[in-house]
């Protein structure tokens, strides 16, 4: 197998991810793992290691990666989980794709063409629904916010992505259906990164790594769906996204915010329900 000089940037947890280094020339591992005969094993094995905190998903992880080389990026890199092969896309696809130099999503799940595509295997038209597959390596979900209302992924500043959205960007277009590689694992250009400032991407992290309570934050699946306009939108962010102070300033904003549009939700249907006669 020809080796990639593709950069791999590895977010890893309790997995000795030997198997994504036969592909590549170059690479670092944030190693999350809680395990701790893992965490001896990629020890004593000499790799490119950064041992960082759990913090339940993988992209702060890569933002943390942007961050911290910005002035010295590679050309092109490729954003992985160490158990992506198996989970996130099959190895059959990632023999295909690893040397990609163009914006890919590492994702695909074949297995399940026959519910997404039009038509199922006998050749009559499936039922359309909240989530589909546009190629066969791009999921597509409505964007309704469904995770938001996990007791497993508590939020704790946006209660979805519209309001995500409008706080990272100026006027921005909220779209009906999101088109994201599911696990969040992608090849990205260094053009694409640095489309944004270092402090973008410490401020992002600051949203998604607040805690385990008791799972990551709902945020994180947030950002998990707008990665690819962040990496090829082109509207205007809001100026306090470039700076970490003013952005921590609007935090508790923030927090009020979603506290009010929770603490009045019973409110507005008991009107509504009024309104209809439904109460008196």
């Amino acid at each position: 197998m020809k080796k990639t000089d593709n950069f791999f940037v590895i977010h890893n947890f309790n997995t000795v991810p030997i198997q994504l280094l036969e592909y590549c020339n170059d690479y670092v591992i944030y190693d999350c793992s809680t395990d701790n005969a893992v965490k001896e094993q990629l020890r004593s094995m000499d790799l490119n290691l950064k041992e960082v905190e759990n913090v339940g998903h993988n992209i702060t992880s890569y933002f943390s990666f942007f961050a911290e080389n910005h002035d010295n990026l590679p050309e092109v890199m490729c954003l992985l989980k160490g158990n992506m092969i198996g989970r996130h896309c099959s190895k059959e696809f990632f023999d295909q794709v690893y040397d990609n130099k163009s914006f890919t999503f590492l994702y695909d799940e074949k297995q399940y063409w026959d519910r997404f595509s039009k038509y199922n295997a006998d050749g009559e038209k499936n039922p359309p629904g909240n989530t589909f597959i546009a190629m066969e390596n791009v999921y597509v979900e409505k964007n309704d916010s469904w995770y938001t209302s996990s007791p497993n992924h508590p939020k704790k500043y946006f209660n979805d992505t519209d309001d995500l959205l409008r706080f990272i960007y100026k006027n921005p277009m909220i779209p009906q259906y999101f088109m994201f590689a599911s696990g969040a694992c992608y090849i990205v250009r260094r053009e694409q990164i640095l489309r944004h400032s270092r402090e973008f991407y410490l401020n992002l992290n600051k949203i998604m790594n607040y805690g385990m309570n008791p799972g990551f934050p709902s945020e994180a699946h947030q950002i998990e769906r707008i990665l690819p306009i962040l990496f090829n939108s082109l509207l205007e962010v809001q100026d306090y996204m470039n700076d970490e102070t003013e952005f921590e300033a609007r935090l508790p904003e923030c927090s009020v915010h979603i506290k009010y549009k929770y603490d009045n939700r019973p409110r507005r249907l008991k009107k509504m329900r009024k309104a209809l006669g439904l109460i008196r």
